[in-house]
């Protein structure tokens, strides 16, 4: 007599092979592209990279008359910026603390103030810190800043340019590179009260 528990036994095996087959393939890796905090997919770097030498190793020191460091990075408003790209523009990079704090905030609102005569010189300008880029966006809305933001999350900007990273919050300096690609001034200490109409005189020389 044929046995009533065949058609049980042969359903609880396709069953268990069906729950233990093999898992989708993981042979290839992802090729998702990263997405930004404001949730757009770029394929650049979110944040800023310092660019290694051509030995590879670290940036040599920064000095009046000589190259800056190369670095790449988004700004905020989405931009692909490499230094060296910039090349026959003068370009002003300017570090600085922290988003919306009194002092960044008077430096960055004087740079906007100014903007006028320093956008004439045909000038890049360029606020680096370690806020994300949404902070950045933020931040450049809230004071209608006409200018780029980088995000520095790492500091490795900060550190091929020699700027002091003390636990994020970077040090206000300032590097003003003439078009010919070459750093034209530096500012180590800066008195915000002042730093536009001097960096503007730079520019204009």
């Amino acid at each position: 007599m044929r046995s009533v528990f065949a058609p049980s036994l042969a359903l609880l095996a396709l069953l268990v092979t069906s729950a233990c087959g093999p898992s989708p393939s993981t042979s290839s890796p992802s090729t998702t592209a990263p997405v930004t905090s404001d949730g757009t997919i770029s394929l650049r770097p979110a944040a800023g990279q310092a660019i290694p030498g051509p030995d590879g190793g670290a940036a040599p020191e920064v000095t009046v008359g000589k190259p800056p460091p190369d670095f790449e990075a988004l700004s905020h408003d989405g931009e692909y910026l490499r230094l060296s790209a910039l090349k026959g523009k003068p370009v002003v990079l300017y570090f600085y603390p922290r988003d919306e704090t009194p002092t960044c905030t008077k430096e960055a609102c004087s740079f906007r103030d100014a903007w006028k005569n320093l956008s004439k010189t045909g000038a890049v300008l360029i606020g680096i810190s370690t806020d994300d880029l949404d902070a950045h966006r933020k931040f450049a809305a809230h004071y209608q800043l006409p200018f780029q933001l980088v995000s520095d999350a790492n500091g490795s900007i900060a550190a091929a340019y020699g700027v002091p990273n003390r636990g994020g919050f970077l040090a206000r300096q300032t590097f003003v590179i003439g078009s010919d690609g070459n750093v034209k001034n530096i500012y180590r200490t800066v008195d915000v009260t002042n730093h536009a109409t001097e960096v503007l005189a730079d520019l204009s020389s």
